[in-house]
């Protein structure tokens, strides 16, 4: 986070996985971290995530996401944080359409919705691009969006997760941008869509010449929506850059993605995933 503050990010989207696992080692507590937030420039985009929020089979397990919401709840609080990214459950055992899917997806949101409204805090879907994920394309998590009809729900749109699946470009260009609360920049090897080799291992820096995305038609197709995000996140994921010491990471990190955004877009807020 240091780092962060030092190679000019304005935002980070703290990986609850990370934040749960020094939790736990007593590395420091919930209140010191906000304590810090406090006394520094660095500000929460999102607390990332909230994971198999959905398509549970039993009222125990339903009891048990809104338990979790609770303490994550909690910690917005604490950490002064406005957005938590919720993330679709993955290789569920009964066999349900996309049309059951988003049902289901719809109710336990509104459900949500009810505990996070009061604080102002917005729920962002991120719609992952695997075949084994309920909820893997674009459309899918924006039909949920407008379903629901509300200023607090969105979408997390990470352009690996849109490309990997092969989620359909007409339904970005007829979406409303107001309902993208997040956009994840990164590139990608180009690998076919939905192979179980097409994972978060074959992420890049935005740029990388090796990728294969279509940057200038993500910028220009979220100028014409309407996208008022003022925030772009980098996350990539690769093992290869989990090798570089971690200001050589971050420095790197906000190179890269200035100079990509500075391609596409006026200059933006940044954030780190």
């Amino acid at each position: 986070m240091e780092y962060c503050e030092k190679y000019g990010f304005d935002y980070i989207d703290i990986q609850s996985e990370c934040l749960d696992r020094d939790l736990a080692e007593g590395k420091y507590t919930i209140e010191e971290l906000g304590e810090w937030f406090n006394t520094h420039n660095l500000s929460m985009l999102s607390y990332n995530a909230l994971v198999r929020f959905n398509m549970k089979e039993t009222q125990e397990e339903k009891d048990a996401v809104m338990a979790e919401l609770d303490e994550i709840i909690r910690r917005c609080l604490i950490l002064d944080c406005k957005m938590i990214v919720v993330v679709p459950s993955w290789d569920i055992v009964l066999k349900k359409t996309r049309g059951e899917i988003r049902e289901d997806a719809v109710a336990i949101l509104k459900e949500m919705l009810k505990k996070v409204e009061s604080h102002g805090i917005k729920l962002s879907i991120e719609f992952c691009g695997a075949p084994g994920m309920t909820i893997n394309r674009f459309e899918d998590a924006y039909a949920i969006v407008e379903e629901i009809d509300s200023p607090l729900v969105g979408v997390t749109l990470d352009q690996y997760h849109f490309h990997a699946m092969a989620s359909d470009w007409a339904a970005l260009e007829k979406a409303d941008g107001k309902k993208i609360f997040v956009w994840h920049l990164n590139d990608m090897e180009d690998m076919p869509c939905g192979a179980s080799y097409n994972n978060d291992e074959i992420r890049l820096w935005p740029g990388d010449p090796r990728g294969c995305l279509d940057h200038q038609h993500f910028a220009d197709t979220l100028k014409k929506i309407g996208f008022e995000g003022d925030c772009c996140t980098i996350e990539v994921f690769r093992p290869d850059y989990y090798e570089l010491n971690q200001e050589e990471n971050v420095r790197t990190a906000a190179e890269v993605t200035r100079s990509h955004v500075n391609k596409y877009w006026k200059q933006p807020a940044l954030s780190l995933s």
